[in-house]
């Protein structure tokens, strides 16, 4: 019988990557997941049978060990950009972190790969990074063998970054966005799944792995690039801490005061805190080098799937193209 990994949070950005990349592999994967009937998805990356989303709750001590059962690896990619409800950072990325590891210690699994960030410091501004380097020191408390990634900002299909910003873009002539100087190192979210599953099939010796891409760019930069990517012309103005506070700030009031039924997406004070760091690899750090992974760069990949955000979508490199040939002509 084929070997099973189960993966926490399998339908999301990056575990989907993950389960595809498994299922190729010939493994049996389990998806654990708050919501089965949500994650339906990932049924067909693989043979019929192959590929099985499984109600777990990672706040769950039951659920955990549950799915987990009879597992010969476990990837966890569980993690939260705003606190919400009972989902807050302690009880998703250190306290999750830790059932994770420590019932995959107890249940004699071989592998475990945990889906970290860069910029996990315990010392550090934000709620997020200190909660993240919890969850690290946890999960090598209980499983020193574990192959822990941190990726910088994640790009793809389906990701909350460029998506997001090049929403925002096509309805406003202004874009504004918080502290534009931080540097960021954005890598492709299959590259990411790639390390994983090297740490899956035991290719990754034991460590914490740095994940970034081959460009180091600014906020700012990185807003432009997408700008001209959609085809808007729009004004990237970036806002200092002191000016960006208050709109923060006022998200979470309106978070809080509507008793967590509208979900601050726009901009946390947590998230302001986390852009005072620059969130690239550090000099030194075991990296897609070491994985013998060579990462995708930004720039033929974000035109294959923000095309949806030009003025007329996929006409317009319609329309180009006509255009050339006429001048051929």
């Amino acid at each position: 019988m084929s070997k099973l990994v189960t993966i926490y949070g399998g339908s999301g950005f990056v575990g989907r990557y993950i389960a595809r990349r498994m299922a190729k592999e010939g493994w049996r994967v389990r998806v654990a997941v708050r919501r089965p009937n949500e994650a339906m998805h990932v049924k067909p990356y693989g043979v019929p049978g192959q590929v099985e989303p499984v109600l777990c709750n990672i706040r769950d001590a039951g659920s955990v060990a549950a799915a987990m059962q009879g597992a010969d690896a476990v990837v966890n990619c569980v993690g939260v950009l705003n606190a919400h409800g009972k989902n807050t950072f302690s009880a998703v990325q250190a306290e999750g972190a830790a059932r994770v590891a420590q019932i995959a210690q107890s249940q004699g699994i071989g592998q475990l790969v945990h889906i970290s960030a860069l910029g996990a410091d315990p010392q550090g501004a934000s709620e997020y990074a200190r909660t993240k380097a919890e969850g690290e020191a946890a999960v090598l408390a209980a499983f020193p063998d574990a192959v822990i990634l941190r990726p910088s900002v994640i790009f793809g299909a389906e990701d909350q970054f460029f998506n997001r910003f090049a929403g925002m873009a096509s309805l406003s002539p202004v874009l504004p966005i918080a502290k534009g100087k931080t540097l960021f190192q954005p890598v492709y979210v299959d590259d990411v799944a790639r390390a994983a599953v090297k740490g899956v099939l035991g290719e990754a010796k034991p460590g914490i792995y740095e994940l970034g891409g081959p460009e180091v760019k600014s906020f700012a930069d990185l807003m432009k690039q997408m700008c001209d990517v959609i085809l808007r012309r729009r004004l990237v103005l970036s806002l200092p801490g002191f000016a960006a506070w208050p709109i923060a700030f006022g998200f979470d009031m309106l978070q809080t005061i509507s008793l967590q039924l509208i979900e601050n997406k726009v901009l946390t004070r947590d998230q302001l805190k986390n852009l005072g760091r620059d969130n690239v690899v550090s000099d030194g750090a075991l990296g897609f080098a070491d994985l013998g992974i060579t990462p995708e760069m930004l720039g033929p990949i974000l035109p294959s799937y923000l095309w949806k955000f030009r003025p007329s979508g996929q006409y317009d490199e319609m329309t180009a193209s006509a255009r050339n040939l006429k001048g051929d002509a």
